[in-house]
């Protein structure tokens, strides 16, 4: 082999990245009962309807439902309420605040349904 294929032939080879360890402690993740039957319209009042609401934006933009610019508006409302359910914890006076974004994410939610349905026909 001339030099050049040898060399060639290295630069070919990319070094393998580590493969990662899972978690042994941390944050787990959390089952959500339910039994995978569809929820109508639940209403928004804690952290779990909030998160279903995220799960059903990814189910519906994977099974291209809904457009990429409606589930991100849909992921960063539902970061912000993620963020505003911690502060109430803390700081209860902000419970109107956070009623207000969840009755929004309600809105957008109905629309997005609606937009859904209207697609499929």
């Amino acid at each position: 082999m001339s030099q050049s294929n040898v060399e060639d032939s290295h630069q070919s080879e990319l070094p393998r990245a580590p493969r990662a360890q899972p978690a042994t402690s941390g944050a787990r993740l959390r089952v959500i009962p339910g039994g995978g039957q569809r929820r109508q319209d639940e209403p928004l009042g804690s952290r779990d309807a909030v998160v279903r609401v995220l799960l059903e934006a990814g189910a519906d933009l994977l099974l291209r439902r809904i457009s990429s610019v409606r589930a991100e508006e849909i992921e960063g409302r539902v970061d912000r309420i993620m963020d505003l359910f911690d502060r109430v914890d803390a700081v209860p006076a902000l419970m109107p605040v956070l009623r207000r974004q969840l009755d929004e994410l309600e809105a957008l939610m109905r629309e997005t349904r609606e937009v859904r349905r209207v697609r499929r026909g």
